[in-house]
């Protein structure tokens, strides 16, 4: 990755950074970022549901399981394939057991996750599943995972499963994990690995901090929906400003301000901003039904549905892990068939988003 990142803009020969990463990933790693890990869910998800046949339902539902676990557990593809789901994936606890008898780890699953699982499990396809639900032949495996990376119109190779590893590794690298957390998720013994996937900048210190700022002030805010990020884009008028920023997850969005605001805030492309939505000026859509008029867009799967009579809020998750509300009336919910699970879309116009710098 290069250090286009890094704005050598100054003031009093001060170097300002624009601190979109946390840090650089080597060339010669390669690795999906957060764009293209969204695109490859999307593109298995897409796989998955075109299957007609019962027996291809049930066949794609497991490589798509394999997938999220491979995804979100950074393992090995071996170590998944050898799994008894019985004993080794406690869903009630949202984790998997993976490793060698005397050498094993517990490595958190996210709920989303647990949800695709127990469907799966519990449902009529895992019937004479049971104990060998990630049993596949590996070679069908690879092969399977190739083809849904040239489908997204990625490198054919970014779709092996070790790629998918490495991702892990950079995406919680990316998000503050500790180094020896993330070796620990990974099953390594020695630094080595992981480090390799680190190249320090002498901006980086700065950096972090900056981002640590950036969360604790996301923390502070009532908002439900917060996103944080850097700028990349300011238009202007001469009243208004249009700022675009862009989320570790790889979102674009656009918040509409004054130039007043603008100002006040030092807001220039490269800063650090957070922002927040509230719930009642969000709007959620089935993903394949009406087109959202809204200029930001958050697709996600519904994870809760609370209701009134008059009002609910329904909360959601990105593929990233991107957390979502609305605060909606409680006939759109019938109205839009919305349901724990379903695929949608969370929008709110630009005007709605309030940004916050450090």
């Amino acid at each position: 990755m290069s250090k286009d990142n890094i704005s050598h803009g100054s003031k009093g020969g001060e170097t300002k950074l624009a601190p979109s990463e946390v840090f650089d990933v080597p060339d010669n790693v390669l690795h999906l970022d957060a764009r293209e890990m969204t695109l490859l869910e999307l593109g298995f998800r897409s796989w998955k549901g075109r299957a007609v046949r019962a027996d291809y339902v049930r066949s794609r539902s497991r490589v798509f399981c394999l997938f999220l676990v491979l995804r979100h557990a950074g393992a090995k593809l071996g170590e998944v394939l050898g799994l008894d789901e019985r004993r080794h994936i406690d869903l009630t606890k949202a984790v998997i057991l993976l490793g060698r008898e005397g050498q094993q780890r517990e490595v958190p699953l996210p709920q989303s996750v647990c949800r695709e699982l127990k469907g799966l499990i519990d449902g009529p396809m895992g019937v004479g599943l049971e104990g060998t639900l990630f049993h596949l032949d590996p070679g069908y495996v690879r092969r399977i995972f190739y083809e849904r990376a040239e489908e997204c119109g990625l490198d054919r190779k970014k779709g092996a499963p070790s790629v998918l590893r490495r991702s892990r590794a950079v995406e919680m690298l990316r998000n503050g994990v500790p180094l020896g957390v993330v070796r620990r998720v990974l099953g390594q013994a020695s630094t080595d690995l992981s480090a390799v996937y680190q190249k320090w900048s002498s901006g980086d210190v700065k950096n972090i901090v900056r981002r640590m700022a950036l969360e604790e002030n996301a923390l502070k805010s009532s908002a439900r929906n917060t996103f944080i990020g850097h700028i990349r884009s300011i238009n202007r008028d001469g009243v208004l400003a249009d700022v675009e920023f862009k989320t570790a997850e790889g979102f674009i969005i656009s918040s509409v301000i004054t130039l007043e605001s603008l100002y006040k805030l030092g807001l220039e492309p490269g800063v650090s901003v957070s922002a927040t939505v509230k719930a009642p000026l969000v709007a959620v859509r089935p993903r394949k039904g009406n087109y959202m008029s809204a200029r930001n867009r958050v697709p996600a799967i519904v994870t809760s549905i609370k209701q009134t009579e008059v009002l609910a809020e329904v909360s959601g998750e990105s593929a990233g892990g991107t957390q979502m509300c609305a605060l909606v009336t409680a006939w759109s919910i019938e109205e839009e068939s919305l349901f724990e699970g379903a695929e949608v879309e969370f929008g709110f116009k630009a005007l709605s988003v309030v940004l916050h710098a450090v």
